[in-house]
This record gives structure tokens, C-alpha cells and sequence, in this order.
């Protein structure tokens, strides 16, 4: 298997650096759908990439972080693609 090949398969994580760093290196930001914040609270978690998306509210990391360990999730992510360019391919998966 190639570094490429291996590069390519998508990693999980709940740690909080290693998230942080994919996303930032992807001018990503942490957000929430607008359609699901209840009393001021984040609702369901996305990452926003410039343009930013009408349909998200983007957040700070620590609000990001609470959310996302008392959801119990964890970010499935991709560093590369197949040939080899920076991926932005990501979700959120219940542990």
C-alpha cells in the first residue's frame, strides 16, 4: 500500500487538537444549523467552509467542544485524497 493509499483512508478521533488542526488547515470553522439551536445552545454540529453557508451559524471552539463530548460523537475525517490533494471530506459518527 502507498502513502497515498493510506493518506487517503478516513482516521476517527475525539481529540480536541487533532480536530482543531484538520480544520483550520482547511479554512474550516466550527458551526451549528440554525434550524436546530434551542435557548442559545448549539444544535447539531457542522464545519463551515468558506463561502459560508446561510444555513449555519459558526461558533467558538470551546462551545464546538462542549457540544461535541456531550453528544458522545467523533469526527471521521479524511487527510488526503486518493491523489494525494488535501481532503476536505469529513462527518460526525456516535461512538
Amino acid at each position: 500500500m502507498t502513502s497515498k493509499t493510506q493518506n487517503s483512508e478516513a482516521q476517527e478521533t475525539t481529540d480536541h487538537a487533532a480536530i482543531r488542526k484538520w480544520v483550520e488547515e482547511r479554512g474550516g470553522r466550527p458551526a451549528t444549523v440554525k434550524a436546530t439551536e434551542e435557548d442559545g445552545h448549539a444544535g447539531i454540529l457542522r464545519i463551515d467552509f468558506d463561502p459560508p453557508d446561510e444555513e449555519l451559524d459558526r461558533i467558538g471552539w470551546d462551545e464546538f467542544f462542549e457540544k461535541f463530548d456531550e453528544a458522545g460523537i467523533a469526527f471521521l475525517h479524511q487527510d488526503r485524497t486518493k491523489d494525494g490533494k488535501l481532503s476536505r471530506f469529513h462527518k460526525f459518527v456516535r461512538r
